[in-house]
């Protein structure tokens, strides 16, 4: 949707997190509009899996109209902050618009967290959220127009968005509350302090590693979330202030009613994010209480040892070398099982499997296992309703999608 008006030419907008993602994508929006823009992020070096820096970001901010200072900061460091913005500055002569995008994410139960993940989590999404506000807020105070974005969720506290991953909730929850507080904080002085966040996953790098190809098909493209913020960050903001809110419906109050633009696969069923209560349904919630699952017959023990029989038969090394993991399964009635797609040519193990060490351990019934690997339950939705608890690596977890479809394409379970 072409949103671009020219208020933003000449303003300067300091982005937390800008290398890749949604981050880059509202700098690259903002940019079209003749903005500066400072990439505040820790990537120098270009990640295997996850590719962008701070310089080719601004270099294609530069490319796409606008002006770029490539800052290599850890937003964990207060000095590296200040100094940033100092730059900032420095260069441009004040900062208009802070966006606090940077986040670090673990989709995992309390006993799997280790107090490393949580102090990272914790420390970049709500300290760094918190820093990089106090660090800019003295130069917002001098914008005739200045605006706090933070991609942070609505707070809801229904307790299915905080039961799987109470850390990593804490940790974004804290971004809106800083949100929350700052806006009534700083209203007198006209700085409009506000959270968006995107009702449906979003095709990032991050969320490729986290769901695969699977759940990227089944996502909105980064753009929604940049054309959201632009709509935001040029609004009054004085008028403005204190709303956490959701992409779509930011676009909707401008008159937009069609989404399918920004869907990677037009037509495709669009998976929600999470703590959006609306979704709740995609998961088989209600909204007034959690559910339980609905009890069912599990099959037959052969059932399950002719699935992984069927596993085992599709195997081949180069099937290793693209998943490289080992899964443990410990199902209710038929007990555990190893698939092991790291070593040689991949193998099955029924029981404990000594000397293996799994990369992470997903626990279920033997029913909805089956149903999960006929194509009738997707992992995502298993998991946020109870169904399939996981131990370990969240991230290999979601790796099971792709084995999943692979299984049931070659062997027709």
């Amino acid at each position: 949707m072409a949103l671009n008006t020219g208020k933003l030419a000449g303003k300067t907008a300091f982005i937390s997190g800008a290398s890749r993602g949604i981050g880059k994508a509202i700098a690259l929006k903002f940019a079209k509009d003749g903005a500066n823009v400072v990439v505040a992020a820790k990537t120098a070096i270009a990640h295997p899996k996850l590719p962008g820096t701070v310089y080719t970001a601004a270099q294609e901010i530069e490319d796409a109209g606008g002006k770029a200072l490539p800052c290599i900061v850890d937003i964990r460091d207060e000095s590296a902050v200040k100094n940033s913005v100092d730059e900032a500055v420095k260069k441009f002569g004040g900062i208009d618009i802070l966006v606090n995008n940077a986040s670090a994410i673990s989709l995992t139960g309390t006993l799997e967290t280790s107090m490393k993940k949580y102090d990272l989590m914790n420390s970049i999404n709500t300290r760094g959220t918190y820093l990089c506000s106090q660090a800019c807020l003295p130069y917002l105070k001098q914008s005739k127009n200045p605006h706090i974005l933070n991609i942070s969720p609505p707070l809801s506290m229904n307790p299915i968005w905080f039961k799987n991953h109470t850390a990593y909730t804490i940790a974004k929850y804290g971004m809106s509350m800083c949100a929350i507080g700052m806006a009534e904080e700083f209203r007198d002085e006209g700085i409009a302090v506000n959270g968006l966040w995107p009702r449906t996953a979003i095709a990032t790098a991050a969320v490729e590693m986290l769901g695969g190809e699977e759940l990227s098909s089944k996502s909105r493209k980064p753009d929604i979330m940049a054309d959201a913020a632009y709509v935001i960050v040029t609004r009054n903001s004085r008028n403005y202030t204190g709303n956490l809110t959701i992409d779509d419906i930011v676009l909707g109050e401008i008159g937009m009613t069609n989404f399918d633009e920004y869907a990677v696969v037009p037509g495709n069923e669009l998976a929600p994010d999470y703590f959006i209560d609306d979704a709740l349904e995609y998961f088989g919630l209600q909204k007034s209480k959690i559910l339980k699952p609905k009890s069912s017959s599990a099959p037959k023990g052969d059932n399950i040892q002719d699935i992984f029989s069927k596993m085992t038969a599709i195997m081949n090394e180069e099937m290793v070398q693209k998943v490289n993991t080992i899964y443990a399964f410990e199902l209710s009635e038929a007990g555990r099982y190893v698939v092991d797609l790291k070593n040689g040519a991949g193998s099955v193990i029924e029981g404990s499997a000594d000397g293996v060490d799994p990369s992470c351990t997903l626990v279920m019934s033997d029913a909805d296992f089956g149903k999960m690997f006929r194509g009738e339950l997707n992992s995502m939705q298993a998991f946020m309703t109870g169904k399939l608890k996981i131990k370990g690596d969240m991230t290999q977890a979601m790796k099971l999608e792709k084995l999943m479809k692979t299984v049931q394409a070659k062997s027709k379970l």
